[in-house]
């Protein structure tokens, strides 16, 4: 058999960590090969070693069958191995083609950097894998999803022939993601290798010829796709059982706790992005706002957080009317906010994992008395949210949520959130990045928010979350309500036309 990459007997360590413990994965030339695990099972962090930016304690690399030491991404580019990270590695006011040739930048006489030449090979290979990105575009301006094929374009300009995909699809709209299928089969044809790190398994039997399944660090398998179903793999790589269903009662809606009426917002480029919009949000229920990424959901729960200001409209609140309160009044109220973006508005990276949990309410007892900070309160509180959501990390509460897998990240993220146990639960793509294990855990949660009497605002854009969880279902189609229709009266077909706006329908 003949391999593009061996890792052989990989052992990487952390502080308190073994995040590889004697891990080898074999990848067969022109094939995708998937790396499954749950949050912080390894996988970046092999990858990581792969692409040079970690060393190993123990093991050896092969690529094409020879031995190779990779000290840095640049010798790993030599191999031919390219890396499209979890978290874009993107300068946000460059252009497309200045970040596609960023370190590597072709020069004409006098040192001048010769931006046509470039830009138009960035244009051949746009063309040529059918990636359809405008070189010219700066990267403010352009879809997340035009941001990774930015990266996708970025490896191949550089002639990778090992792609990496770290998590590809976290921050993609279904439509995109079935895009980037198509685009790593094409790459395929074209005799690349690809290793796609994912813990959604519907993409590996979409796409993936083999599979290698981590746990904890360590090597668990690697299965044949075709031949292993989800559900093998999931318990290969959760080591139990998993429901993919969300056992919930029906709801027993109360009273009205958030009504929103006749609400305008512009988006960050000043055209209105919520037009018009009224909804209420009853006690003991899910509500979701439901639609195609960029239809203006990011835009109306910043203007409920009190992220973004509105044009006009108003947001009642428990009766009363909040849309000039400040977010600390706000969350002090009882609203509760886990946030699409969990870098920009989620956590400090920079600060601990205990530190994280408290930034609500770090100056109230029991975690503050006479405005001195009870670290031991603290510790304890962040020790019992660690251990109920299963939040992991070298060094407990002490760990920077920087040095944090994105899946554990954002589960501090919920612990912190659902714990506070607020009136209202805004919860914005709460389980985007994590694994199957983790999702049923905080699905859970949230049916037991919504049984306690809260209200729920879910905001997904993963189809099988909104028929799975809500209990009402808002489609927001070009800043308005294209529909609102009961969960279990609906199906994937109807929603869809709906988020596209090709159909209208009301709920009685």
């Amino acid at each position: 058999m003949e391999y593009v990459i061996e890792m052989l007997n990989i052992t990487k360590e952390f502080p308190g960590i073994k995040a590889n413990d004697d891990v080898t994965l074999k990848v067969e030339k022109g094939e995708i090969h998937a790396l499954l695990g749950e949050n912080g099972a390894g996988k970046s962090t092999l990858m990581s070693v792969l692409f040079g930016l970690y060393q190993p304690e123990k093991g050896s690399i092969k690529i094409n069958g020879e031995q190779v030491a990779i000290a840095n991404p640049n010798v790993a580019n030599k191999h031919g191995i390219g890396m499209v990270h979890q978290h874009f590695k993107l300068v946000e006011n460059f252009t497309v083609t200045e970040n596609i040739i960023l370190g590597i930048e072709p020069m004409k006489l006098f040192g001048r950097v010769d931006i046509s030449t470039a830009r138009k090979k960035v244009q051949e290979i746009s063309e040529k894998y059918g990636l359809s990105v405008d070189p010219d575009a700066k990267i403010e301006d352009i879809s997340v999803g035009m941001q990774q094929r930015v990266e996708i374009l970025k490896m191949l300009y550089r002639d990778a022939e090992i792609l990496i995909f770290d998590e590809p699809t976290a921050v993609l709209t279904p439509q995109e993601i079935h895009e980037l299928m198509n685009i790593m089969k094409q790459l395929i044809k074209e005799g690349k290798s690809i290793i796609l790190i994912t813990h959604k398994l519907k993409e590996i039997k979409m796409v993936a010829n083999h599979c290698t399944i981590l746990r904890r660090g360590k090597y668990i398998g690697t299965v044949n796709v075709t031949d292993t179903s989800e559900k093998e793999m999931a318990e290969m790589m959760v080591g139990r059982e998993v429901s993919f269903k969300v056992d919930k009662e029906k709801a027993k809606t109360g009273d009205t706790i958030l009504s929103i009426k006749n609400l305008n917002v512009k988006n960050s480029r000043g055209l209105m992005a919520v037009k018009d919009f009224s909804l209420d949000f009853k006690s003991g229920e899910i509500t979701c706002i439901a639609g195609i990424e960029g239809n203006g959901q990011t835009e109306l729960i910043e203007a409920i957080t009190g992220l973004r200001k509105i044009e006009e409209g108003k947001i009642i609140f428990d009766g009363e009317e909040i849309e000039r309160e400040s977010i600390r009044n706000k969350t002090n109220k009882g609203i509760g906010h886990i946030p699409e973006d969990r870098h920009k508005y989620g956590l400090v990276l920079d600060f601990t994992l205990e530190e994280n949990f408290v930034l609500q309410n770090y100056y109230k007892e029991p975690f503050s008395k006479k405005g001195i900070l009870q670290f031991e309160e603290i510790k304890n509180y962040s020790q019992h949210l660690i251990e109920d959501f299963d939040v992991r990390s070298g060094k407990g509460g002490e760990t920077q949520a920087r040095s944090m897998s994105g899946g554990n990240q954002q589960k501090a993220i919920i612990a912190r959130e659902v714990e506070r146990s607020p009136k209202l639960l805004i919860a914005a793509q709460p389980t985007r990045g994590l694994d199957v294990g983790a999702i049923e855990y905080i699905h859970k949660r949230l049916v037991a928010e919504r049984d306690k009497g809260k209200a729920v605002l879910l905001m997904s854009f993963e189809m099988e979350e909104v028929l799975n969880l809500s209990d009402t279902i808002a489609v927001m189609y070009e800043g308005e309500i294209a529909g609102i229709v009961e969960a279990e009266k609906t199906n994937e077909n109807e929603l869809g036309l709906m988020m596209s706006g090709s159909s209208r329908k009301k709920v009685d």
